[in-house]
């Protein structure tokens, strides 16, 4: 696995439930943009062509809600960076910035990916 990613290559973010918090939800119970939003980088698990169910049974070990994926070629229409960061615990890691000098999504580019998001529940 390498820093380079291919359009078709998912990027899948837990988020907490509607029940834990309601900040990353709207009224009609659907994603809001604020679930994309981190002053530190928004932190994704990059799929490398697992299948989805693999990827949620391996998040859900080390996180607690729901699962949301963008495609790479959602972040690429939108200009954000996709960067891979692996840690020691996670080889899966890394982090969508909104450019190569910012470092939190721009609200357009949050609604952009939300649009775009398929949650799993």
């Amino acid at each position: 696995m390498d820093d380079r990613f291919n359009d078709d290559e998912k990027l899948y973010r837990a988020v907490y439930p509607p029940e834990v918090t309601d900040m990353f939800w709207k009224l009609d119970g659907s994603l809001s943009s604020a679930a994309f939003a981190d002053p530190k980088g928004l932190s994704v698990d990059r799929g490398f062509y697992r299948s989805d169910e693999d990827v949620i049974t391996s998040m859900h070990k080390r996180f607690t809600g729901r699962i949301a994926c963008v495609y790479i070629r959602t972040c690429n229409e939108i200009s954000t960076v996709v960067k891979y960061l692996p840690s020691s615990v996670n080889k899966y890691h890394s982090e969508i910035h909104g450019s190569e000098d910012v470092v939190l999504l721009s609200k357009p580019q949050r609604r952009h990916l939300v649009m775009h998001a398929i949650v799993f529940m």
